[in-house]
């Protein structure tokens, strides 16, 4: 029997799904990287191909920089043909912004500028009711790396979590489609490459680059804690899915074998 696909959709050389292609993995999926700046992005079902999950990752762009980065309209294509063929999405960051204006929400830039370290997450009373993300309420704390955040959340949106100013960080955009404004897939590594690249808007911050790395790296054990239960979540998702529209065998032919999932 075949594996259940998640495609996952890369904007940048430097924002893999890392931790988070890892625990899909040891879940039982079959990660398919699509690096959308280099390659098409594929159809989620086709021909030879039948995807029971997508995860958009994040990135430095807009996400309405259509001119510069063309595949952005792609993406915000996909997750709207993925919410209403109701396969299970998630977008990270960037991820995240592109879902909400797929579904009909909105982003703008942070009063706050440029928002970079180890925050709090603070939850809805709504995530106790959500498919996803239940079992993660709790006094959590995440990685964050962006300027830009979901202004206006889609019609039906639940808004799951918060932070301290109120800036949505969580929510299920639409019934099978959810995004955080965070980045629970990032490890300690990830971070350095990005704070080395950086460092100049990190100065204009009041931080470092050795202060980022420090911070990430002392909370990494704590994150990975946190956050590899929404992978687990999101995978149960995908295979619940997978089952729901295959029973007793694979729509539309045979799937060809998983590719394994490498960093």
């Amino acid at each position: 029997m075949s594996l259940p696909r998640v495609l996952v959709v890369q904007h940048e050389e430097t924002v893999p799904p890392t931790l988070f292609g890892h625990w899909l993995a040891e879940a039982g999926m079959c990660v398919d990287v699509c690096k959308a700046y280099a390659e098409p992005i594929p159809q989620l079902s086709s021909l030879d191909a039948s995807y029971s999950g997508l995860l958009v990752m994040g990135g430095s762009m807009d996400a309405d920089a259509d001119d510069e980065h063309p595949w952005l309209q792609v993406t915000r294509e996909r997750i709207a043909q993925a919410a209403e063929a109701g396969i299970p999405t998630l977008g990270i960051c960037l991820g995240h912004q592109l879902a909400a204006m797929a579904l009909g929400g909105s982003v703008e830039r942070s009063p706050f500028g440029l928002t970079v370290g180890v925050r709090q997450v603070t939850w809805e009373p709504e995530v106790l009711f959500d498919p996803l993300m239940r079992l993660l309420a709790g006094d959590d704390r995440a990685m964050h790396w962006h300027r830009d955040i979901v202004g206006e959340l889609p019609e039906g949106a639940v808004k799951l979590a918060s932070s301290i100013d109120g800036q949505v960080q969580a929510a299920r955009l639409a019934p099978t489609v959810w995004g955080v404004q965070f980045h629970p897939e990032v490890d300690a590594a990830g971070v350095a490459v990005w704070a080395g690249e950086s460092a100049d808007e990190l100065e204009q911050i009041g931080r470092s680059v050795d202060d980022v790395v420090a911070t990430a790296t002392f909370a990494e054990n704590e994150l990975i804690k946190t956050w590899q239960p929404l992978a687990y979540g999101f995978a149960r998702l995908v295979r619940e899915r997978a089952a729901a529209v295959a029973p007793g065998g694979t729509r539309g032919g045979v799937i060809p074998a998983p590719r394994p999932w490498s960093a």
